[in-house]
């Protein structure tokens, strides 16, 4: 990247840099403060002096050091390497830091995003000749056993195909070229995108699927759209790094792009130990194989912090731009928008609520609105879908803080942990009173087709019980459970057994951490059934305490760990559910009679 000497340093603080006799600068061009070359992006520019966020550590700058300018904005590098890479908030691979200059990130050290020297076997499908437009895929290259990469025509270029490459090539190399009026286009496996700028597609669609997640809080009652927005507040403790783990692990997309944004090193360090080891479900691979991740701790600059954010849902957009379904995780974007208030201090803007600048709730909108289901560029007209789900670490848990609160108006999905949830070891911690989904109605012709109408109606039932439990532990604290009829304290009793036995889920127990919807739909399918039977025995005379006693509850508790292959097994537990409270029930008619006679 060229560079030229534009400006003198004037004022430093902290990862602010205000540098004059700057003129021709333009917003958000990258520029390199010092000899030491630190890497900044102008955030702000007045006269002729320009107000640079610099992305790593300040200490030891000074009035009079010059600043060279690339002229060119702060963007990430697209193309084959990108998946299994571990970056920082910049797009600058960590494992190659690491092995240049060891565990911790020298100032000014310089690093290619993608590897120039590793060779890609092309694979062209187009031929000589034919009219190409930006979005058209050239060839696909193999990048893991898990990931046939897509070489896309660039967005703005078109016109006729007169070179393609066939066979190996590094992401440099010129593997295309586009002539059209007589100027000739090159084009490499690798393009580059600004980062603050959403990719093109042809149209945005309506979400008409679920993210199918394999955790049964969020598929049966909250569930999220391919291509939609959910996020996850809840104080310190409550889960929801946790959560998104085992969304990245297990929900049903094609790529994860996971993105640590102001975390803390160890909990990044457990995704960097676990994912490598993680099996995908479907393939059995390794579950790097289909993930990037953006690792920007909570030790790290906070300039770049701000930036990690829009570095990973760009390379997200790059891959649903190929047609794949692709999640993003961002954990935590409170630390994000901490960044944000930090810099926005510095700069000494007018503050609005609790210190957060005035488009905060611009700037989560502009993040979350790049998601969504779309039709891609190409002649194909190929859909990808991003979804993306975002942790906000509200102070003390309140949720009406300015994060929360701007982050609830834009997306359509609130997974709202609670703390004391937590310390009743109830994973996830997920409060199925407080949460919500908005998609929920949409996907109800989705279930209907692929599952039949019970699932829409257990899951209404379902959600009724839990709430009647809620209203009725209020009378049971003031006056005791003795005080309530049969039908009440069944109703205490099945939703015990939906808290107990399908809310609550292991994430580290290998079979209880996923589960399909099919084993969803049986799991829930038994506590109804015991529950619908255990009413018509009561109507019969049966007593409720032997109904709550037969054996086979242990046999719905244990439920959950029954693998997939044996789903079968679930259905001889209905059968053993309707004979043994038919005993119950039968004893209850024998004894109504007597009585009569």
């Amino acid at each position: 990247m060229t560079s030229e000497l534009v400006g003198r340093i004037v004022k430093v603080s902290g990862p602010l840099v205000v540098a004059e006799n700057m003129k021709g600068a333009k917003m958000y061009d990258v520029v390199r403060v010092s000899d030491a070359r630190l890497i900044g992006e102008i955030i702000e520019v007045r006269e002729d002096r320009a107000s640079i966020q610099v992305y790593e550590e300040t200490g030891g700058l000074g009035p009079g050091e010059p600043v060279y300018s690339t002229d060119q904005p702060l963007s990430v590098e697209l193309g084959p390497g990108l998946i299994e890479s571990i970056y920082d908030g910049i797009q600058r691979p960590l494992d190659v830091i690491c092995a240049m200059v060891g565990d911790r990130i020298t100032r000014g050290v310089e690093a290619a995003a993608l590897d120039r020297e590793k060779r890609w076997q092309f694979m062209p499908v187009l031929t000589e000749g034919e009219m190409v437009d930006g979005g058209d895929i050239l060839g696909t290259v193999q990048e893991t056993t898990l990931v046939v990469h897509k070489i896309m025509v660039p967005p703005g270029v078109s016109g006729k195909l007169t070179f393609i490459h066939s066979g190996e090539a590094t992401v440099s190399d010129t593997i295309a070229r586009v002539e059209k009026d007589g100027a000739v286009t090159e084009i490499q496996m690798m393009q580059k995108w600004p980062v603050r700028r959403g990719r093109l597609y042809k149209e945005k669609l309506a979400p008409t699927e679920p993210l199918v997640t394999g955790q049964r809080v969020l598929d049966m009652f909250f569930p999220v759209a391919k291509g939609g927005t959910a996020c996850i507040p809840g104080p310190f403790g409550s889960g929801k790094t946790v959560t998104q783990h085992q969304l990245a692990k297990w929900a049903d997309a094609e790529i994860i792009v996971y993105v640590g944004c102001g975390e803390r090193g160890n909990e990044m360090t457990d995704v960097l130990n676990e994912f490598p080891e993680l099996k995908d479900p479907k393939s059995g691979e390794p579950l790097m194989k289909r993930t990037v991740l953006i690792a920007n701790t909570s030790d790290m600059p906070v300039a770049a912090r701000e930036a990690s954010i829009y570095t990973g849902i760009t390379i997200a957009e790059y891959f649903r731009d190929m047609g794949f379904s692709v999640a993003l995780m961002a954990d935590s974007t409170s630390r994000w928008a901490e960044a944000l208030r930090e810099i926005s201090g510095r700069l000494e803007e007018m503050p609005g609520e609790e210190g957060y600048p005035a488009y905060l709730g611009s700037r989560v909108a502009e993040f979350y609105e790049r998601s969504g289901k779309v039709i891609c560029l190409g002649k194909d007209n190929r859909m990808g879908a991003l979804t993306a789900v975002g942790a906000v670490s509200p102070p003390g848990g309140d949720l009406s803080e300015p994060v929360s609160q701007n982050t609830l108006r834009i997306v359509k999905v609130f997974w709202g942990l609670d703390a004391a949830l937590a310390y009743r070891r109830h994973f996830p911690a997920i409060n199925w009173l407080l949460s919500y989904s908005l998609y929920t109605d949409i996907f109800d012709d989705f279930y209907r087709e692929n599952l039949g109408n019970e699932w829409v109606e257990m899951r209404g039932e379902s959600m009724r019980i839990l709430q009647e439990e809620a209203d009725l532990e209020e009378i049971v604290r003031l006056v005791g459970v003795d005080a309530l009829g049969t039908r009440e304290r069944l109703t205490l009793e099945t939703a015990r057994s939906l808290r107990e036995d399908f809310l609550h889920q292991n994430s580290f127990h290998e079979v209880d951490t996923y589960a399909s919807l099919q084993k969803q739909f049986k799991m829930i399918g038994l506590i109804m059934l015991f529950h619908h039977e255990c009413q018509r025995a009561l109507e019969r005379g049966a007593e409720l305490t032997e109904l709550l006693n037969l054996p086979v509850r242990d046999q719905i508790a244990r439920a959950r760990y029954i693998e997939e292959s044996r789903m079968d097994e679930l259905d001889s537990i209905a059968a053993t559910i309707r004979e043994q409270i038919a005993k119950v029930a039968a004893a209850g008619d024998e004894e109504g009679e007597q009585l009569y006679a």
